[in-house]
């Protein structure tokens, strides 16, 4: 996996949020992984500024 890709946990250490909001506002925005590994799904570092908006709702 390249290193600029995130799984939803990685993404809610980076913001400082729980697991939950991170994976909930991913739900919510319905953004698709850019790869997929198992059942992890790795998303790019560009939906960071996305899923923090959407957390702090």
């Amino acid at each position: 996996m390249p290193d600029d890709l995130l799984t939803a946990g990685a993404i809610a250490k980076e913001l400082g949020l729980p697991d939950t909001k991170v994976k909930k506002a991913i739900k919510d925005l319905g953004l698709t992984p850019k790869a997929k590994k198992g059942a992890c799904c790795y998303y790019g570092c560009e939906v960071l500024p996305k899923v923090k908006t959407a957390a702090a709702k």
